[in-house]
């Protein structure tokens, strides 16, 4: 594990400082729940620090994980020069992974100005507000609707998908996709059913849960379907993960007021969720609503939560 650093945030004071936990490192350890070796019961949390580049300036976090919970706790307001020369030096980002392992140097001054006794202005809790999740307005009930457009029949199977297929595959069907085809976008028709936790797509005759699965490893999502589907979810027994399409159908161009590209209706205790693909050489594909992206992941049996699909039957 490391130094026994401390750091506080806020009240609480944390110890230890894991050192070798990294982002690419904590989806075999807790999503994959296959890093036993490491995490004795599911109650177990892991600390470390990352440099988050996913906005115009990385920024150093501070993470808390154990294997059904991932929270960061505090930024901490450390030179952007520094930070950026550890994005630097580790290479051109792939556009579908933007965290990164914190090097020596930001090791370094953390233990020279912030952990122990250091300055603690310097570490900005996140703070976490609770409230009623906005579902937003009520969409048109099922019974009222009227579709007049033209269905649109989206790929229902299992795939692979490599790296460079991902791209034509999002400007077939003009998916919006926050770096590849940030001008797409796919024009639903979502309405409202007697059930508050189903809504169904008119134009791809599609039906989804408004919420689903927590996160967990593909084996847990699998597990869960089938139990959703022996339980007759909402009266019907084929749900299942959605395709890559049909996941990126349901993105919206612009985020909304809980900040995910997704239409409110949408809980957004799904950020990202698995679909029914997998990547060659190895990986797992993931539609990413918090980020408005497709990504993958290469962990052994990454970790990631469930939205579930079914076809309307005519």
């Amino acid at each position: 594990m490391g130094l026994f650093h401390k750091l506080k945030v806020g009240d609480q004071v944390i110890s230890p400082i894991d050192w070798e936990m990294n982002p690419a490192l904590a989806f075999g350890t807790f999503e994959s729940w296959g890093g036993r070796e490491r995490v004795r019961n599911n109650d177990e949390c892991v600390y470390y620090f990352f440099v988050d580049n996913w906005g115009e300036t990385p920024k150093l976090c501070f993470m808390e994980r154990a294997v059904k919970h991932a929270k960061v706790m505090a930024e901490i307001n450390a030179p952007v020069e520094m930070l950026k020369d550890c994005v630097k030096e580790q290479g051109a980002s792939s556009i579908f992974e933007k965290s990164y392992t914190i090097n020596e140097k930001i090791k370094q001054w953390l233990i020279d100005n912030v952990l122990d006794s250091g300055d603690a202005k310097l570490v900005i809790p996140e703070v976490a507000v609770e409230h009623v999740e906005d579902m937003g307005p009520q969409l048109q009930s099922i019974e009222r609707a009227e579709f007049k457009g033209e269905t649109v029949l989206l790929p229902a199977g299992n795939a692979i998908i490599n790296d460079g297929e991902i791209d034509a595959i999002i400007k077939k069907w003009n998916f919006f996709e926050r770096e590849l085809n940030p001008s797409g976008r796919f024009d639903n028709s979502l309405v409202s059913t007697s059930n508050d936790a189903i809504v169904v797509d008119l134009c791809t005759q599609l039906m989804w849960q408004t919420g689903s699965i927590d996160i967990g490893s593909i084996r847990h999502i699998q597990r869960e379907i089938v139990a959703t589907n022996k339980a007759a979810f909402g009266g019907y027994s084929d749900w299942r993960m959605p395709t890559m399409e049909e996941a990126m159908s349901l993105i919206e161009p612009v985020k909304n007021e809980k900040d995910i590209y997704l239409n409110p209706c949408f809980s957004k205790e799904q950020p990202f969720i698995f679909v029914a693909a997998q990547r060659k050489p190895g990986g797992y594909w993931f539609v990413d609503f918090k980020q408005g992206r497709a990504f993958w992941s290469s962990g052994t049996i990454p970790g990631g939560f469930g939205r579930l699909v079914r076809t309307v039957k005519k």
